[in-house]
């Protein structure tokens, strides 16, 4: 018997998070250890009157090509993976990792030429999400791995990851939507904001947000969710930030990350742990230099960190900004390979000005 919170998450993701549409089709992406929600989202697409496309990923398999590939493999872009995500109409990409630090020991010129190749897809699905012709939404299946990284055992992480996505909830979908709601009174604070500054520890960063929007995260892309993000004025950012939890990319991590910006380039890094990877990544392209996007946590549901991004960037309390590509939609215009989202606790001494005015201070917002 399937447990009936596995069946509401895939009711959410099929139903509300990328709300398909009969005669569409939807890509649905999982390794085996997210088979039973892969199935059941595959029963609720077929529902919906659209086409499942399954994708399945072999545990093993990308760790295999880092350790085989060649360098023009590495840097090889596929015209028939440029193809399916040309004229899909969705995708719902499962996480379900067997081993959260497979990744460990591949050298960082790997990591930087293969995200190089994948530039052209991520330009393609960033324009079409951009034009509403494509949704989609990922998320973490639970498994013994993540358990184990975020210091839980298999039932606890279960428990967690249900009822941060609110599959504990009897209607979901209601919950999702109150959040979306409660959110867009908070981006209402922002409207007209030409300028924010970011006070902290080690931080004093400011940058321009004219004419850039915010995006309400309320489910629609990652599950679970909780943030509003914007995106910078590309050469607006300047000043320092230190992000006090460590940040992992393709399971290294990367500890103490410090960013120096001046014109909204990066001009300076360092990192406790890591600063390889770090130095490498933001050589990718030109736009891995710049931030793509500015967050701020608000799911009071996530009160600790998980050693995985979609969980702890969503942290009430926390912000995070992201190296690399920007959202389109938004108005943003930094295009590049990396996505790479940075977290900092602001709940103690963190600060938000808006245009002067302090709206956000330790972590909460004020009036």
């Amino acid at each position: 018997m399937v447990d009936v919170r596995i069946e509401r998450l895939a009711r959410i993701l099929v139903k509300y998070s990328i709300k398909a549409k009969k005669g569409q089709e939807i890509i649905i992406s999982s390794p085996p250890g997210g088979t039973p929600l892969a199935l059941e989202v595959q029963r609720e697409v077929l529902d919906s009157g659209a086409h499942p496309f399954m994708m399945p990923l072999l545990d093993g398999a990308v760790e295999g090509f880092f350790e085989h590939a060649s360098k023009s493999q590495l840097g090889y872009a596929s015209p028939i993976k440029k193809f399916i995500f040309e004229n899909a109409d969705g995708l719902i990409g499962i996480r379900a990792a067997v081993n959260t630090r497979s990744m460990s020991n591949v050298p960082p010129e790997k990591m930087r030429l293969n995200t190089a190749a994948a530039t052209e897809i991520r330009q393609i699905l960033s324009s079409r999400t951009a034009k509403k012709e494509f949704n989609w939404v990922g998320l973490i299946y639970p498994t013994s791995a993540q358990a184990q990284e975020a210091s839980m055992s298999l039932g606890e992480y279960e428990d967690f990851v249900f009822s941060a996505c609110l599959a504990d909830k009897k209607d979901p979908i209601a919950e999702w939507e109150k959040v979306a709601r409660n959110q867009d009174r908070m981006i209402r604070r922002f409207k007209n904001v030409k300028e924010l500054h970011f006070l902290g520890l080690d931080t004093d960063l400011k940058m321009s947000i004219k004419g850039r929007g915010w995006n309400n995260c309320c489910g629609l892309r990652n599950m679970p969710d909780g943030e509003i993000f914007t995106s910078p004025v590309e050469n607006s950012v300047n000043g320092h930030i230190r992000f006090t939890y460590p940040s992992i990319y393709l399971g290294r991590e990367v500890e103490d990350i410090s960013l120096e910006f001046r014109k909204g380039k990066v001009v300076k890094t360092s990192a406790g742990k890591g600063d390889g990877l770090l130095k490498s990544l933001v050589k990718v392209d030109a736009g891995a230099q710049r931030l793509g996007e500015v967050a701020i946590g608000t799911n009071n549901g996530i009160k600790r960190f998980t050693r995985s991004i979609l969980f702890d960037e969503k942290i009430a309390g926390t912000i995070h900004m992201a190296l690399g590509r920007g959202d389109m939609a938004i108005g943003s215009k930094n295009m590049s390979a990396l996505h790479w989202d940075m977290i900092k606790d602001m709940k103690k001494g963190g600060e938000i000005l808006a245009d002067g005015e302090t709206v956000y201070k330790n972590g909460k917002w004020l009036g």
